[in-house]
Parts: C-alpha cells; structure tokens; sequence
C-alpha cells in the first residue's frame, strides 16, 4: 500500500465522523435544528440509544477479542498519568482558578461519542465492543477525577462523593456495558425480532449524537479562545496521544487494539466536561472553548495520526 492509499485509507476513516459534524454545525446555522432539539436529542442518545448499542455491540462480539484486560488496564494508567502530569503542568503555568478546567480539558475525551463513532468507522463491531468496554470502564475515572480537580480550584464546589457514587451507579452507558458483560459470557441468545429492533434503535445513536455536537459548536468561541484554552488543547490533542501511544507500541500493542486506544486518547475534549465545570462554579465558559477548539482541532490530529500509524504498519 502506497502513500496514496494510506491517505484514502485514513479518510475512509476520519470523514464520515466528522461529516456528520459538520453537518450538525450547518443544520444549526440554517435554522433547521435548535437548542431545543439538541437538549432533547443528546438526553436520549446517552439515556437510550447508546446504551442499547453498546450492550447489543457487546453480547454480539466474540469477548475473548474485546475483553482485554491488560488493554483496559493500560488505558486507564495513561489516563490517570495524563491527569497527574496536566496538573502538575497547571501549578507551574496558571492561576489557582483556572487549574480544575485546564486539567480536566486536558485529560478527559469524548470516549463515548467521538471515540466510538471513531472506532467503529474504522474497525466495525470489534471497534464498538472494544470500545464500549473502555467507555464503560474510563467513564467512572473520568467523573472521580473530574469531580476532585473541580473541588479542588473552583470557588464554590465541594466535594461530595455520595452524589458522585449515585451518579456513577445510574450512568446509563456504565449499566448497559455492565449488563452486556454476563450476557455475553453466558452466551444468552436474544430473539432475533428484539435484535433486530434494538439495532434500529441503537443505530442512531452515533450520527444523532455526531450532529448535537456539530450543533453546539460555535467558531466565535474559537477566535476568542485564550492561551489557556490553546494550551488544552495541545495536551488533549497532541501530547496525551502520543505519549500514550508511544507507550503503547512499546509494550508491544500492535494492529486494531493500538488502533482503538489512539482513537481515545485522540478524542477532543468531553462535552460533559461543560456541565461538571458550570455546576462546580468554574469558569464554563473557557470550558466551552476547550470543547469547541479540541473538536474542531481533532478533524486534522486524529487524521495525521492514523495517516502515520498506517504508514509505518502499527495498525
């Protein structure tokens, strides 16, 4: 395969995800979707149908492929090595305010929409169940973390760990990989009639979920964006990702579970991380930015990064 073709390869991959980005960015700007309908929208892709297509991804994988311990247990070491190296990073560059939002755009991807929807475009089943297990596994990390560097730095948060286990417990996307994992074990065969409804059902989840980002993104937030905003966005995008797959391919991972873990690392920054930043009282706005900035940003680093891991036969 010759350059050339890599580069087709790598667009095959990165630009049905990012199309349905884009498209979500023009159906908002012509009026054809508002903020009402991406409120509703995204409540039922994380209530309903993501969590169906993960369980439903999950029972109909062979789990000997998906269920990588090692692999589950590596990404999570990255993830918590990201979040101690972006903070130390924060006490030495930025203001005491500012230190909770930079980590957490620093360390915390869209594993759930964009790394899926990356995952399966370009490994198919394998990626979604994969996926779907590391999706499952980080997201409680994620919310811990997220919730101690908030507490920490911003002015009016306090930690409460009762309500952040309750909303661990009732994370429909935890509960459905949860759910999937004994069935999947057991082998329990579901009647094809649900199946076949369930993956109806389950199939809108990621173009659905792709276009409510697209309509969220604002690129006035981007040319206001500060060097803080700039500098997560660099560690999100650019220093998380390689020195997590530069550890990787270390350790010997090669072929699609290397492929898989890149696509995580790689995602911009979660939208989620906008909610937990108002809700602590941080600065939501710069945090935006982050989302804002990380997405856009990621079209052109996920897309290199395949485009060099192809080149040199790691994936």
């Amino acid at each position: 395969m010759n350059l050339f073709d890599v580069f087709l390869a790598t667009l095959n991959v990165t630009l049905p995800v990012f199309a349905m980005v884009l498209v979500g960015l023009v159906l908002k700007r012509i009026g054809w979707i508002d903020q009402a309908f991406i409120a509703t929208a995204s409540a039922l892709v994380f209530k309903a149908t993501m969590p169906t297509l993960l369980f439903l991804s999950i029972i109909q994988a062979d789990l000997e492929m998906a269920f990588q311990p090692d692999l589950i247990a590596y990404f999570l070491g990255v993830t918590v090595i990201s979040f101690m190296l972006a903070w130390g990073w924060a006490i030495l560059r930025y203001p005491h305010i500012d230190r909770g939002i930079f980590v957490q755009g620093s360390f915390r991807s869209n594993c759930g929409v964009v790394g899926l929807a990356l995952a399966a475009s370009m490994y198919g089943g394998y990626g979604l169940s994969l996926g779907g297990i590391l999706t499952g596994c980080v997201i409680v990390l994620y919310n811990v973390l997220s919730a101690i560097i908030l507490a920490l730095y911003s002015p009016t948060a306090r930690s409460d760990i009762p309500a952040l286990l309750a909303d661990i417990i009732r994370n429909p996307l935890i509960l459905s990989v949860l759910a999937a994992l004994p069935v999947a074990a057991l082998g329990i065969t579901l009647p094809g009639w649900l199946l076949t409804s369930g993956e109806y059902f389950g199939s809108l989840s990621l173009p659905l979920a792709l276009i409510c980002i697209g309509g969220t993104l604002s690129i006035r937030s981007v040319r206001s964006g500060s060097w803080l905003v700039t500098s997560a966005c660099l560690w999100k995008l650019v220093w998380v990702p390689l020195l997590g797959t530069l550890g990787a391919i270390l350790l010997g991972y090669r072929g699609q579970a290397l492929g898989v873990l890149f696509l995580f690392l790689a995602s911009p920054t979660a939208a989620v991380a906008f909610i937990m930043a108002k809700a602590a009282g941080a600065n939501d706005r710069l945090t935006a930015d982050m989302i804002v900035l990380s997405t856009l940003g990621s079209m052109l680093t996920v897309s290199v990064g395949i485009f060099v891991l192809q080149t040199l036969r790691m994936i």
